[in-house]
């Protein structure tokens, strides 16, 4: 995220008359990358009069206990944690908090990712690249009432959420056959990691990975991690 560029500007009716500024829009950071979250949050301070961050988590049991507790208006959420993931937070908050709105933060611009966090409730998803200028003001579109999307993105959910003919269904039968942490393990396959190295980006044993692969490759009936990095691109898991 660049572009700093905070608006320092007094508010005007539409009488010409100055008001008071609008209090900022309340923030909650939700990334398993603590450096990234360390960014985010200077990023977004130095837009100080549009937005506050009031917490931050790293997991899906820290993001759930806290933002009880800070009810932000907006969750910031990222999509890929080791514990479940945006999809699971929200589904563990939203039944709770119907108030506070979530706008999906990720580095995945993958289809399956966008639809499986908008069906479960966010309001908008923007991925990582997006500048700080427009972080902000999709932060404050979404508190608003809007709907924000990266480019492109909305497409994916109009192909899912309309009845438009012609429009494919954002679907796949085979790859629905697999459970999120099988996805995980084989997103992370495909990027060309080791077991260990996957085992360790999500804090499992390297026989809970080859258990993962092993029930992959069957479901896939593929029959090495070379098919699988192949399939998994044809889906744009990776």
């Amino acid at each position: 995220m660049s572009d700093r560029e905070p608006d320092h500007g007094t508010d005007h009716g539409a009488d010409g008359t100055t008001g008071a500024p609008a209090a900022p829009v309340t923030v909650f950071l939700v990334d398993d990358h603590a450096l990234f979250r360390a960014g985010a949050r200077t990023e977004l301070e130095n837009f100080a009069d549009e937005v506050r961050v009031v917490g931050e988590a790293g997991s899906v049991a820290e993001a759930v206990a806290g933002i009880a507790r800070a009810r932000p208006q907006v969750v910031l959420l990222d999509v890929h944690m080791p514990d479940g993931g945006g999809a699971e937070v929200l589904r563990r908050v939203r039944p709770e908090l119907p108030d506070v709105v979530f706008l999906a933060l990720s580095v995945s611009d993958a289809a399956e990712d966008v639809i499986a966090v908008i069906r479960a409730g966010a309001r908008g998803y923007v991925t990582k690249t997006i500048s700080s200028r427009d972080l902000v003001r999709a932060v404050v579109r979404v508190a608003d009432g809007d709907a924000v999307f990266s480019p492109r993105l909305a497409g994916f959910v109009l192909d899912a959420f309309a009845d438009r003919p012609g429009s494919a269904p954002i679907s796949d039968p085979e790859l629905d056959l697999l459970t999120p942490r099988e996805r995980d393990v084989l997103r992370l396959l495909a990027r060309g990691y080791a077991y260990k190295e996957i085992a360790s980006e999500l804090f499992i044993s390297v026989k809970t990975v080859e258990t993962h692969v092993s029930s992959v490759l069957r479901k896939t009936q593929l029959s090495n991690r070379y098919e699988l990095s192949r399939w998994a691109s044809d889906r744009r898991l990776v």
